[in-house]
């Protein structure tokens, strides 16, 4: 069952005790909020807050703009769960994971990310998504460290790097795990730009507004033709590994 959490603008189950994502439109941009109260795990809850969240933010805005809690943007998949889940709770984990980034590299709104800090693994593939990435200035990772962990990259973890980092970075940032700093991460390409941390939420505000005069019909058809190679790479290995 279903109940609206008032004050969220998203549809989240009953059962849910800790709100992971909030939603708030004004002015036509619709600000969807991470937030856990701790690392901002991608977990299957954090999907489901988050997806109910773009659900409310598509019907309402022109124009998305992604953040997370102070000091962390995400921290990745919810480790803990992966080691203790079975096969078919991991791929359901991992394939969602994809979806939600594919849903914002494929969404007809501009997606403005405002990273808050910290965004490792999932959370840096969750970067690629968007349009425009602003990070916060400060003593941040950003990066994919799957190759430390022992983990093999899901093909939207290897496809979505090759569509939006620098190719001369692709060794170093996939392969040798690297982490970055906010400011080292934009010529690598997981940012856009980095700010002060106070200027954070502004810039991005004022990213939003100036994307939402060419918010129309052209501008998504543009950034999917752009986009085609990555997501006919992408798309059918999620459809393959749905549990």
């Amino acid at each position: 069952m279903l109940a609206f959490l008032e004050g969220t603008g998203c549809l989240v189950p009953q059962k849910e005790i800790l709100m992971t994502a909030t939603v708030r439109t004004e002015n036509d941009i619709s600000v969807v909020t991470m937030d856990d109260g701790k690392a901002n795990a991608i977990s299957l809850d954090m999907l489901e807050a988050v997806n109910a969240c773009l659900d409310e933010a598509e019907k309402d805005g022109k124009v998305l703009v992604l953040t997370g809690r102070e000091g962390k943007f995400s921290a990745g998949f919810d480790l803990k769960f992966l080691a203790t889940s079975d096969g078919d709770g991991v791929r359901k984990l991992v394939t969602g994971g994809g979806k939600l980034a594919m849903r914002l590299f494929t969404s007809k709104m501009p997606v403005v990310i405002a990273s808050t800090g910290h965004s490792i693994a999932m959370g840096a593939f969750i970067l690629l998504g968007g349009d425009t990435r602003i990070g916060t200035r400060g003593p941040f990772k950003i990066g994919a460290n799957e190759t430390v962990n022992g983990m093999t990259l899901p093909g939207f973890g290897l496809e979505l790097p090759r569509a939006r980092l620098n190719p001369m970075y692709l060794t170093e940032a996939l392969v040798q795990a690297r982490l970055y700093s906010p400011d080292e991460a934009v010529p690598v390409g997981w940012l856009d730009k980095v700010v002060e941390v106070d200027a954070l939420m502004d810039t991005a505000m004022e990213t939003a507004t100036a994307l939402k005069a060419i918010a129309n019909g052209a501008y998504y058809r543009n950034k999917m033709l752009v986009r085609k190679p990555a997501i006919d790479a992408i798309m059918p290995t999620l459809e393959q590994s749905t549990v």
